[in-house]
């Protein structure tokens, strides 16, 4: 039996082929599984995602902050708790330790940990295939939309974005 026949079901009957014995498996969830969103939004099919200088001149197109929105991102628990909370100033922000845009004291996150592109009231997260994964609903996600009030984590370091009327 593979990943795809079990799915999400919760137990799993089957029938050995040895003995012909009827076994019922409760199936974990495993924490480092990829939510895999499919197809791939075009947003995260970008050549050479994986790092800072990736070029994203053509997936900018449609990209803008919000007229009268302020789009804001909160530390909610982790290492960094207590900074004052990041206010968007442009359409792309790549999060991460030294060197990235939005510098994430944590020893878990990635140099290019994600980014979060900004289109209209939607915020695009991405992973830039770091080391310890981006988390979404509990997921490990590959790339994901957030909409305000949404959360998500990377390291031990959790994120809340926000956008609010200005």
């Amino acid at each position: 039996m593979n990943d795809a026949q079990i799915g999400d079901h919760p137990r799993v009957q089957f029938r050995c082929s040895k003995c012909r014995e009827v076994n019922i498996v409760e199936v974990a969830r495993r924490p480092d599984r990829t939510q895999v969103i499919t197809p791939l939004p075009s947003f995260a099919r970008g050549e050479g995602a994986g790092g800072l200088d990736s070029s994203f001149a053509s997936e900018s197109q449609g990209l803008a902050l919000p007229a009268g929105r302020e789009i804001t991102l909160t530390v909610v628990s982790g290492p960094i708790q207590g900074e004052p909370p990041y206010r968007f100033r442009t359409l792309r922000v790549v999060l991460g330790r030294g060197g990235a845009d939005y510098e994430v004291n944590d020893p878990e996150v990635s140099r290019a940990h994600c980014v979060l592109e900004v289109k209209g009231d939607i915020v695009r997260l991405q992973d830039l295939e770091s080391t310890n994964g981006t988390y979404f609903n509990g997921e490990r996600v590959r790339a994901a939309e957030l909409a305000s009030g949404a959360e998500f984590r990377i390291g031990s370091t959790v994120f809340r974005l926000t956008i609010t009327p200005r």
